[in-house]
């Protein structure tokens, strides 16, 4: 029986420090929650310095994104980029390219001029000479500037005439007013009848459309094998009234 005794008070002993761990872990984990309340009370306080002053919580919420918003909110109101342009930017760029291009004198069209032409041979002169004047009724003013075409119709088919070479110089016909070019060409003194000249085709520069005309000049040119001197057109311009 005293052998028993013993085995029974270790196994008392070792009941009473298994009651005294659990005791222990209880009190840590009760001693653990004052530790988590007090933060959730200090980081839940609206007025302390922990909860204004967290940038994760407090802080960024109340106050960086609100005035964050505040400061893309105002371009949006503003509208420096939307709606400076569309009030000053675009309008005022539009208005020059549009002023300047309205500004711009349009070319002559043969609508719009009235095409005529005289002799102008001057006795004594080697070259027989006719000019071709050319007068805007548009009611605007226009420019005309290079040679035109013309065309001599004949007894032996259509003659081109020749540029002169002189320099081409761009001018403004005033709406009423005329500019004028000469034709100059061999006179038929052969004493033969040579080649008969029936009519004058006259295109204006840049133009397609054409202007028959009678032929003031001499009635014929000479006949020659083609080495003969050609007729030849000066630029717009190179010619005057009474030329």
């Amino acid at each position: 029986m005293r052998v028993r005794k013993p085995a029974f008070a270790a196994l008392a002993v070792a009941a009473a420090l298994s009651l005294t761990a659990c005791q222990d872990d209880e009190t840590g984990t009760a001693q653990g929650a004052p530790t988590a309340a007090p933060a959730a009370s200090t980081s839940a306080s609206p007025g302390g310095g922990p909860a204004s002053g967290s940038p994760t919580s407090g802080g960024p919420a109340a106050g960086g994104p609100a005035s964050g918003g505040a400061t893309s909110g105002g371009p949006a109101s503003s509208g420096p980029t939307s709606s400076g342009p569309g009030k000053g930017g675009t309008t005022s760029t539009a208005a020059p390219a549009g002023s300047t291009g309205a500004g711009k004198t349009a070319k002559c069209r043969t609508a719009d001029l009235t095409i005529t032409a005289a002799d102008r041979t001057i006795t004594g002169d080697a070259e027989n000479t006719v000019v071709v004047e050319l007068k805007n009724h548009s009611g605007k003013d226009c420019t005309l500037s290079g040679y035109a075409g013309v065309d001599l119709k004949t007894s032996a088919g259509t003659l081109s005439a020749k540029r002169s070479g002189e320099p081409v110089v761009e001018g403004v016909v005033k709406n009423g007013k005329s500019t004028y070019f000469g034709i100059s060409y061999p006179a038929n003194a052969s004493g033969g009848s040579g080649v008969r000249i029936t009519g004058l085709v006259v295109t204006p520069p840049d133009e397609t459309q054409s202007v028959t005309l009678p032929w003031p000049g001499a009635g014929s040119l000479p006949a020659t094998n083609g080495s003969g001197a050609p007729v030849k057109i000066g630029p717009m311009g190179s010619a005057g009234q009474g030329e």
